[in-house]
């Protein structure tokens, strides 16, 4: 088998090939690759220690990430290209960083120390696919995520690995080893240890996978967000995963999916344990505050209005998702359109879309204050329920015989 390298992998490789070392695409790459996807990331493993890489391409080119666990990044073409040398690892005291590590000259030794089959896989045009573990069985015949070795050990090295079981199950459409998935039960509680950020960026992928419900067991998700109180509210929360693989794969609509069933107050407590960004927090947040909207019977353009005059155009567009999925109401459905169609026809629904402004009122005489809010609310109005065009002289006009309002 042969792989299409990124140009600027290939060349990383040619020039450690270059100076007498074995160099290898090795991991994630490897794995996108015989998936039939391009790989974002090209990762290279090599026999040259730090010291070796950075005189092979020249300190003005890497990047000393971290020499001391034997990773440079280098500068090729534009792009940036993490190179690690082989290794293996001590022992990880604080179920996290490995104690220490050393180099060592055969590739197969650096892929025994990895986490899962199907990314302890590594590739040069030379020499082809290295695969000593069966990571292509794995992900192409048996389709299944497997760790490398004894499940118990690699996740006590690191727990935020049971959650990366998960994400690449759902990522790739892959069964879990039942050993494997045995292992990330009973070593949950490995979870606690991780840390908030980085518990969240793992989460952030599994739910953007394509249908991730399957690769969420209660067990797991109720040690990261206790708050959906998986086991004494199954019934809801199964309803919650349903709603998940009904939406599209966004996740902050998903995550609030989880969350909304919880109320504002408990998925505010979720929101800063997992320490995700302000904006994603406060996105979430709306979402649940907002997911109760229901449809009335005024006119759907009318309600697509509203709801523009107060959220912004995506949060709207994930808060009808997110109904859509929860109801099944085709109204939903329609009214996403409807939003659709008043932003394309950028159709004014907020005070400073309008086509007069305080200023127009100052001049017909308003005196400064509350009256100018309140006059240009009530003009907006008039717009929003199509009574008046948007039009300068149409709305100066019905301002000149409203001013009393």
């Amino acid at each position: 088998m042969t792989i299409a390298m990124d140009p600027g992998a290939a060349a990383v490789l040619a020039a450690l090939h270059g100076a007498g070392h074995q160099a290898y695409l090795v991991g994630g790459c490897v794995r996108d690759s015989l998936a039939g996807r391009t790989p974002q990331d090209w990762d290279i493993c090599t026999s040259a220690r730090p010291q070796q890489v950075l005189a092979c391409f020249g300190e003005k080119r890497c990047i000393p990430t971290g020499l001391q666990h034997g990773t440079v990044t280098v500068k090729q073409d534009g792009g940036l290209y993490e190179v690690t040398t082989f290794r293996v690892e001590g022992d990880y005291s604080d179920g996290r960083h490995p104690d220490h590590v050393d180099f060592v000259a055969d590739v197969r030794e650096d892929l025994a120390r990895r986490d899962f089959t199907i990314n302890a896989m590594a590739y040069n045009d030379a020499e082809g696919l290295i695969d000593p573990l069966g990571g292509r069985e794995d992900l192409l015949v048996r389709r299944v995520v497997r760790a490398v070795g004894d499940p118990v050990r690699r996740f006590e090295e690191d727990g935020l690995r049971i959650l990366r079981l998960y994400r690449f199950g759902a990522k790739e459409g892959l069964e879990l080893d039942p050993d494997t998935a045995r292992a990330a039960l009973q070593e949950r509680a490995r979870l606690e240890c991780v840390s908030a950020e980085r518990i969240w960026q793992e989460l952030y992928k599994l739910l953007s996978a394509p249908c991730p419900a399957r690769w969420m067991p209660p067990e797991i998700l109720g040690k990261l967000l206790p708050e959906l109180d998986c086991a004494g509210c199954p019934d809801r929360y199964a309803e919650s995963l349903r709603v998940v693989d009904a939406l599209p794969p966004d996740p902050m609509t998903r995550l609030a999916a989880l969350l909304a069933p919880v109320g504002p107050a408990a998925a505010g407590a979720a929101l800063a344990r997992l320490r995700c960004s302000g904006a994603q927090a406060g996105e979430v947040r709306t979402l649940v505050q907002e997911s109760g909207l229901t449809l009335t019977g005024d006119s759907l353009r009318f309600q697509a209005r509203r709801l523009l005059a107060r959220l912004d155009p995506d949060t709207a567009r994930r808060l009808l998702a997110l109904r859509q999925a929860q109801t099944g109401q085709d109204g939903f459905a329609e009214m996403a359109r409807t939003v659709e169609t008043l932003l394309d026809q950028k159709a004014c629904c907020r005070v400073h879309q309008l086509a007069v402004n305080g200023r127009d009122l100052l001049a017909l005489g308003v005196k400064p204050g509350p009256m100018v809010g309140r006059m240009l609310a009530s003009v907006l109005d008039q717009v929003m329920e199509e009574k008046l065009p948007n039009e300068h002289a149409a709305l100066l006009g019905w301002l000149k015989e409203n001013q009393t309002l």
